[in-house]
């Protein structure tokens, strides 16, 4: 039987080679995250009840090799068996969605005229967002949540050496890449002022600015989704708003509150969203999360602040509708957020492979 690591399936989708992703799951396990550009038929029960007609329906091209897919890389195997018993060039995902939701891609952000640049890296499974800030031969990352040597592999290419790391909260979603990457780099962790991390971190508080060769980061405070949550304006032009503010929703105010606490961020969220409100509308919104998966398409994922405006209902209604219709839309929780949360305060890293603690898509946005 042969298989494919999600790496190289990777590596297939970023240079575009012939593949077909073929998702043998259940409808309702593809609606929450998906390989894009996959084919989807549901066959999963028919497969773990051995039934040898399971694909017999499916007829797939036979110029380009098939890699099944399915949650944990047990049904996608006999999925692959039968397409190879019909002559199909078959491989079964090791590993399946979980170890998927580590691959990324990368796409320049276009920002003319600007002092900087600024490559956006998705991982892909999670619709996590985060960015390399470069300007003079110097780097900043935020909110890295891929594996540190992404980042420091980008940096060598573009000549530029990472100096700082910024994340824009304290992630529930998704294990804080920070720490290893300063270490790996000898970079200084930049975090919003706040008492709930225990490791050393340069503090930043509303106004403060950070230098990146000829650019300048300033902090802005955007309490709700969290209360230390705070966005990065780049240059008057470009705002990295972490979990504040999507391209389609905003931000939920409930992961580890009450639901008294709840109310009082949600109340948080709508002054700070009026705060981003004000700035100009052809500002480039740069949001730390997508709620869906990241195509490999080399297209970055952001737009101005005024298109975000007219977009997004929530940004248009009075506060106490705000807060009202924000709580009614709370998404199901993340799954291990609170052990995800303790990670990320205390500045430990779990040991060995942290899929299984990761696994699964954001649920970050309310729209």
């Amino acid at each position: 039987m042969r298989t494919i690591d999600a790496k190289t399936l990777r590596r297939w989708l970023d240079e575009g080679l012939p593949v077909t992703v073929l998702d043998v799951r259940q409808g309702e396990d593809r609606a929450e995250w998906s390989i894009p550009g996959s084919i989807h038929v549901d066959a999963y029960r028919a497969l773990k009840s051995g039934d040898p007609a399971a694909l017999a329906g499916i007829d797939l091209s036979a110029d380009a090799p098939v890699v099944t897919v399915c949650g944990m890389g047990h049904a996608s195997r006999v999925a692959a068996e039968q397409l190879q018993a019909r002559g199909y060039r078959a491989l079964s995902l090791e590993g399946g969605m979980r170890a998927w939701s580590l691959a990324w891609n990368a796409a320049e952000v276009p920002l003319a005229g600007m002092r900087a640049r600024v490559i956006q890296v998705r991982r892909t499974g999670k619709g996590c967002l985060s960015y390399i800030v470069g300007s003079e031969g110097e780097a900043a990352v935020i909110d890295p949540s891929v594996d540190p040597d992404v980042y420091t592999r980008i940096a060598e290419r573009n000549d530029w050496r990472i100096t700082k790391v910024l994340d824009t909260h304290v992630h529930a979603d998704h294990l804080s890449r920070s720490l290893p990457l300063a270490r790996m780099t000898g970079a200084v962790v930049y975090l919003p002022d706040q008492r709930r991390v225990s490791y050393p971190f340069q503090a930043l508080r509303d106004g403060d600015a950070v230098r990146i060769g000829d650019a300048t980061l300033v902090a802005l405070h955007t309490p709700g989704h969290s209360w230390e949550s705070t966005c990065y304006l780049l240059d008057d032009r470009a705002l990295f708003t972490g979990d504040t503010l999507f391209l389609a929703g905003v931000g939920r105010p409930d992961l580890e509150a009450a639901p008294e606490e709840s109310r009082a961020r949600a109340a948080a969220l709508y002054r700070s969203l009026q705060c981003l409100l004000a700035l100009p509308d052809e500002i480039e919104v740069l949001p730390g999360h997508t709620n869906r998966p990241v195509d490999f398409d080399h297209e970055p994922l952001h737009a101005p602040l005024g298109e975000i405006r007219t977009r997004v209902e929530l940004l248009r209604v009075p506060e106490e509708e705000f807060a009202r219709l924000l709580l009614e839309r709370i998404p199901p929780t993340p799954p291990n957020h609170r052990l995800i949360v303790g990670h990320n305060e205390a500045g430990s890293f779990p040991e060995g492979d942290p899929v299984e603690l990761e696994a699964g898509a954001n649920r970050c946005a309310v729209s």
